[in-house]
């Protein structure tokens, strides 16, 4: 087993280990100006999180698994041989310290994928995959012109990068179980939690805690 193989195996492993210790941990209390943020932008961080329903949801994991699962042997090749990539492709760019920058994709490109596949930190995951293919659009574009043979699988998973990055990982995902968690840590000492509404299909809104405190009497 090569070590780039190794290496993709044991990043999920830890990606995986750290979602479950998120939701393990508490949350210490914030202050009460960051209470009042996390109410504002509480609903809309979840509904970006969890997506827009069920079959949705399904569409965008499926999305993540094709990207995620196909991308990383792409970071594979560049970390198996970095200074042939790096004169190959970084250095027709013309950036400074081409080799960095191959590291730099090739981790890029391996890390992003597995978090996007699990959902975890999703956005982080889907933008350093939509930096990789933009470059390498460019690159493409600089070398050999809009040849669509060159340039369509590159803007395939920009396209499906993109798309995951404005759409947010869906319900099937960590990030969609680890927010209401976290969120609900940072609001529970203040005025606000997040609660489950029958209304919006169980998506979680703030709600205030003397009304939750009221049905509970």
């Amino acid at each position: 087993m090569s070590t780039t193989t190794l290496l993709e195996w044991f990043a999920g492993f830890l990606a995986a280990c750290f979602a479950l210790w998120l939701l393990t941990v508490g949350v210490p209390s914030p202050s009460r100006a960051l209470r009042d943020r996390l109410s504002a932008i509480a609903p809309a961080l979840l509904a970006y999180l969890r997506g827009p329903g069920r079959l949705a949801s399904v569409g965008l994991l499926l999305l993540r698994l094709s990207v995620g699962a196909l991308m990383i042997h792409h970071g594979q090749e560049k970390l198996a041989d970095p200074q042939q990539f790096a004169n190959t492709y970084v250095a027709s760019l013309h950036l400074p310290f081409p080799l960095f920058f191959a590291y730099a994709a090739g981790f890029s490109e391996l890390i992003g994928s597995w978090l996007v596949i699990l959902g975890l930190f999703t956005p982080l995951g889907a933008l350093a995959l939509s930096g990789t293919m933009t470059v390498a659009a460019y690159q493409h574009i600089s070398t050999a012109g809009f040849n669509i043979y060159v340039l369509e699988l590159v803007l395939l998973y920009l396209g499906g990068s993109l798309a995951l990055l404005c759409n947010g990982p869906g319900r099937f995902s960590f990030d969609a179980g680890i927010a209401p968690v976290l969120l609900n840590g940072l609001s529970s000492a203040g005025d606000a939690a997040l609660e489950p509404t029958a209304a919006d299909g169980g998506s979680l809104v703030p709600v205030p805690v003397e009304v939750n405190r009221a049905n509970q009497a």
